[in-house]
Protein backbone atom coordinates (compact mmCIF):
# COMPACT_ATOMS: atom_id res chain seq x y z
CA UNK A 1 0.00 0.00 0.00
CA UNK A 2 1.36 3.82 -0.87
CA UNK A 3 2.50 5.73 1.99
CA UNK A 4 2.39 9.45 2.58
CA UNK A 5 3.65 11.41 5.32
CA UNK A 6 3.04 14.96 5.82
CA UNK A 7 6.00 17.27 6.51
CA UNK A 8 5.47 21.00 7.57
CA UNK A 9 8.36 23.39 7.71
CA UNK A 10 8.03 26.53 9.46
CA UNK A 11 10.67 29.26 11.46
CA UNK A 12 9.87 32.43 12.91
CA UNK A 13 12.15 34.58 10.45
CA UNK A 14 9.87 35.66 7.81
CA UNK A 15 10.77 39.35 6.84
CA UNK A 16 6.95 40.79 6.45
CA UNK A 17 5.57 39.18 9.45
CA UNK A 18 8.55 37.80 12.38
CA UNK A 19 7.57 35.07 14.70
CA UNK A 20 4.13 34.27 12.84
CA UNK A 21 3.83 30.40 13.31
CA UNK A 22 3.36 31.72 16.64
CA UNK A 23 1.00 34.08 16.73
CA UNK A 24 -2.75 32.74 17.81
CA UNK A 25 -6.45 32.76 16.66
CA UNK A 26 -8.92 31.21 18.92
CA UNK A 27 -6.37 30.91 21.57
CA UNK A 28 -4.18 28.58 18.82
CA UNK A 29 -1.05 29.02 17.61
CA UNK A 30 -1.25 29.13 13.53
CA UNK A 31 1.31 26.62 13.34
CA UNK A 32 -0.71 24.23 15.32
CA UNK A 33 -4.18 25.52 13.68
CA UNK A 34 -2.00 23.92 10.42
CA UNK A 35 -0.97 20.98 12.16
CA UNK A 36 -4.62 20.14 12.87
CA UNK A 37 -5.66 20.16 9.05
CA UNK A 38 -2.82 17.82 8.36
CA UNK A 39 -3.85 15.62 10.78
CA UNK A 40 -7.34 16.02 9.70
CA UNK A 41 -6.99 14.37 6.34
CA UNK A 42 -5.73 10.99 8.20
CA UNK A 43 -3.23 10.33 4.60
CA UNK A 44 -0.58 9.40 7.11
CA UNK A 45 1.96 11.11 9.65
CA UNK A 46 2.60 14.48 10.12
CA UNK A 47 5.56 16.26 11.62
CA UNK A 48 6.32 20.28 11.72
CA UNK A 49 10.33 20.74 10.20
CA UNK A 50 11.47 23.62 12.37
CA UNK A 51 14.92 25.26 13.08
CA UNK A 52 13.37 27.29 16.01
CA UNK A 53 13.40 25.77 19.35
CA UNK A 54 10.11 27.97 20.01
CA UNK A 55 8.63 26.76 17.58
CA UNK A 56 9.43 22.97 18.43
CA UNK A 57 8.25 23.27 21.76
CA UNK A 58 5.34 25.00 20.72
CA UNK A 59 3.56 21.77 18.60
CA UNK A 60 4.76 19.40 21.25
CA UNK A 61 3.59 20.55 24.19
CA UNK A 62 0.44 20.65 22.02
CA UNK A 63 0.75 17.11 21.80
CA UNK A 64 2.04 17.27 18.26
CA UNK A 65 5.07 15.34 16.25
CA UNK A 66 7.90 18.05 15.89
CA UNK A 67 11.64 17.60 14.05
CA UNK A 68 14.47 20.39 15.10
CA UNK A 69 16.52 20.54 11.26
CA UNK A 70 19.47 22.96 11.25
CA UNK A 71 18.51 26.82 11.54
CA UNK A 72 20.33 27.58 8.24
CA UNK A 73 18.40 26.39 5.50
CA UNK A 74 17.68 28.15 1.77
CA UNK A 75 14.13 27.24 1.81
CA UNK A 76 11.60 24.97 2.77
CA UNK A 77 12.05 21.88 0.61
CA UNK A 78 15.79 21.58 1.95
CA UNK A 79 14.11 21.98 5.90
CA UNK A 80 11.69 18.94 5.02
CA UNK A 81 14.30 17.10 3.76
CA UNK A 82 16.42 16.92 6.28
CA UNK A 83 13.34 15.97 9.12
CA UNK A 84 12.94 13.05 6.76
CA UNK A 85 15.90 12.24 6.88
CA UNK A 86 15.81 12.42 10.59
CA UNK A 87 12.62 10.29 10.71
CA UNK A 88 15.01 7.28 8.63
CA UNK A 89 11.82 5.75 6.99
CA UNK A 90 12.28 3.75 4.44
CA UNK A 91 8.57 2.72 3.93
CA UNK A 92 7.20 5.89 2.60
CA UNK A 93 6.42 6.58 -1.19
CA UNK A 94 5.38 10.51 -1.20
CA UNK A 95 5.79 13.83 1.12
CA UNK A 96 3.28 15.84 1.41
CA UNK A 97 5.24 19.57 1.72
CA UNK A 98 2.37 21.82 3.55
CA UNK A 99 2.95 25.32 4.17
CA UNK A 100 2.55 26.54 7.77
CA UNK A 101 1.16 29.75 7.01
CA UNK A 102 -2.22 28.71 5.69
CA UNK A 103 -4.41 27.62 8.36
CA UNK A 104 -7.78 28.15 6.11
CA UNK A 105 -6.76 25.86 3.49
CA UNK A 106 -9.31 22.63 2.44
CA UNK A 107 -8.64 19.53 4.14
CA UNK A 108 -10.40 18.23 0.80
CA UNK A 109 -7.91 19.59 -1.12
CA UNK A 110 -5.17 18.29 0.23
CA UNK A 111 -6.52 14.83 0.28
CA UNK A 112 -7.26 15.16 -3.52
CA UNK A 113 -3.97 16.20 -4.37
CA UNK A 114 -2.43 12.84 -2.62
CA UNK A 115 -5.02 10.69 -4.20
CA UNK A 116 -4.43 12.34 -7.60
CA UNK A 117 -0.33 11.95 -7.35
CA UNK A 118 -0.74 8.37 -6.17
CA UNK A 119 -3.44 7.37 -8.94
CA UNK A 120 -0.93 8.98 -11.66
CA UNK A 121 2.82 8.01 -9.95
CA UNK A 122 3.76 11.80 -10.06
CA UNK A 123 7.15 12.97 -9.82
CA UNK A 124 6.07 16.62 -7.93
CA UNK A 125 2.47 17.29 -7.96
CA UNK A 126 0.93 20.75 -6.91
CA UNK A 127 -2.59 22.77 -6.07
CA UNK A 128 -4.31 25.58 -8.30
CA UNK A 129 -7.55 27.33 -8.22
CA UNK A 130 -9.37 30.05 -10.36
CA UNK A 131 -7.16 33.30 -10.78
CA UNK A 132 -8.77 35.77 -9.56
CA UNK A 133 -8.71 39.26 -12.45
CA UNK A 134 -7.17 41.81 -9.80
CA UNK A 135 -4.59 39.53 -9.14
CA UNK A 136 -3.18 38.94 -12.45
CA UNK A 137 -0.47 41.85 -11.88
CA UNK A 138 0.26 41.13 -7.95
CA UNK A 139 3.29 39.40 -7.81
CA UNK A 140 2.43 38.07 -4.60
CA UNK A 141 0.15 35.60 -5.93
CA UNK A 142 1.76 33.19 -7.83
CA UNK A 143 0.75 32.00 -11.35
CA UNK A 144 0.76 28.83 -13.37
CA UNK A 145 -0.07 27.92 -16.96
CA UNK A 146 -0.54 24.52 -17.79
CA UNK A 147 -1.24 22.61 -20.59
CA UNK A 148 -4.84 22.26 -20.37
CA UNK A 149 -7.72 23.63 -18.06
CA UNK A 150 -7.67 22.02 -15.06
CA UNK A 151 -11.32 23.15 -14.18
CA UNK A 152 -12.79 20.22 -16.36
CA UNK A 153 -9.61 18.06 -16.45
CA UNK A 154 -9.20 18.52 -13.06
CA UNK A 155 -5.47 17.12 -13.58
CA UNK A 156 -2.65 18.70 -15.92
CA UNK A 157 1.05 19.66 -16.52
CA UNK A 158 2.83 22.75 -15.48
CA UNK A 159 4.09 24.77 -18.49
CA UNK A 160 5.32 27.45 -15.78
CA UNK A 161 4.80 29.40 -13.06
CA UNK A 162 5.55 33.38 -13.13
CA UNK A 163 4.28 36.45 -10.30
CA UNK A 164 2.60 38.29 -12.84
CA UNK A 165 0.79 38.47 -16.26
CA UNK A 166 -0.59 41.27 -18.25
CA UNK A 167 -4.41 40.81 -19.67
CA UNK A 168 -3.73 38.95 -22.91
CA UNK A 169 -4.48 36.05 -24.35
CA UNK A 170 -2.42 33.77 -22.29
CA UNK A 171 -4.49 30.34 -21.61
CA UNK A 172 -5.35 28.40 -18.79
CA UNK A 173 -3.25 30.24 -16.31
CA UNK A 174 -4.31 29.57 -12.29
CA UNK A 175 -3.72 30.54 -9.14
CA UNK A 176 -1.03 28.52 -7.78
CA UNK A 177 -1.25 27.38 -4.03
CA UNK A 178 1.88 26.50 -2.24
CA UNK A 179 1.76 23.06 -1.79
CA UNK A 180 3.55 19.92 -2.92
CA UNK A 181 3.13 16.49 -2.80
CA UNK A 182 6.38 14.70 -4.05
CA UNK A 183 7.63 11.34 -4.56
CA UNK A 184 10.73 10.45 -2.15
CA UNK A 185 13.32 10.05 -4.79
CA UNK A 186 12.31 13.22 -6.89
CA UNK A 187 12.83 14.87 -3.74
CA UNK A 188 15.98 13.67 -3.13
CA UNK A 189 17.48 15.01 -6.58
CA UNK A 190 15.67 18.08 -6.74
CA UNK A 191 17.34 19.38 -3.26
CA UNK A 192 20.63 18.35 -4.75
CA UNK A 193 20.43 20.27 -7.62
CA UNK A 194 21.63 23.51 -7.71
CA UNK A 195 19.03 26.63 -8.36
CA UNK A 196 18.95 27.25 -11.62
CA UNK A 197 18.84 30.98 -12.77
CA UNK A 198 15.31 31.39 -13.58
CA UNK A 199 14.73 30.36 -9.85
CA UNK A 200 16.83 32.73 -8.82
CA UNK A 201 15.75 35.43 -10.87
CA UNK A 202 12.13 35.02 -9.98
CA UNK A 203 12.29 33.80 -6.96
CA UNK A 204 10.36 30.83 -7.64
CA UNK A 205 11.60 27.66 -6.21
CA UNK A 206 9.78 25.33 -8.51
CA UNK A 207 11.04 26.58 -11.68
CA UNK A 208 13.88 24.29 -10.61
CA UNK A 209 11.88 21.65 -11.18
CA UNK A 210 10.75 22.51 -14.92
CA UNK A 211 14.52 23.72 -15.72
CA UNK A 212 15.61 20.34 -14.69
CA UNK A 213 12.99 18.38 -16.77
CA UNK A 214 10.94 17.32 -13.97
CA UNK A 215 7.67 17.19 -14.53
CA UNK A 216 5.25 19.40 -11.86
CA UNK A 217 1.45 18.08 -12.27
CA UNK A 218 -1.04 20.32 -11.38
CA UNK A 219 -4.48 19.30 -9.69
CA UNK A 220 -7.80 21.76 -9.44
CA UNK A 221 -8.46 23.18 -5.85
CA UNK A 222 -12.13 23.91 -5.24
CA UNK A 223 -11.03 26.96 -2.79
CA UNK A 224 -8.55 29.79 -2.88
CA UNK A 225 -6.67 29.60 0.54
CA UNK A 226 -5.76 32.84 2.31
CA UNK A 227 -1.85 32.42 3.42
CA UNK A 228 0.03 34.84 6.16
CA UNK A 229 2.37 37.14 5.39
CA UNK A 230 1.79 40.28 6.48
CA UNK A 231 -0.28 41.83 9.93
CA UNK A 232 -3.10 42.83 7.54
CA UNK A 233 -3.48 38.92 6.26
CA UNK A 234 -2.94 37.78 10.24
CA UNK A 235 -6.11 40.04 11.50
CA UNK A 236 -8.17 38.94 8.20
CA UNK A 237 -7.30 35.47 9.24
CA UNK A 238 -7.87 35.92 12.51
CA UNK A 239 -11.84 37.97 11.55
CA UNK A 240 -12.85 34.81 9.35
CA UNK A 241 -11.47 31.98 11.59
CA UNK A 242 -13.11 33.70 14.67
CA UNK A 243 -16.63 34.43 13.18
CA UNK A 244 -17.16 31.02 11.88
CA UNK A 245 -16.95 29.80 15.19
Amino acid sequence: MTKTIILIPSRLGASRLPNKPLLKIKNKSIINHVYEKGLSTNIGEVYVATGDKEIFDEVIRNNGKSILTSKEHPTGTDRIFEAFEHLQLDDVDFIINLQGDEPLIDINDIINLNNFAIKNNCEIATLACKLELENNENQNVVKVICEENIEKKKISTAKNFLRFIKEGNINNVYHHIGIYIYKVSTLEKFVNLKPSLNEINFRLEQLRALDNNIKINVVFANTIPIGVDTNEDYLEIKKLMEYKS
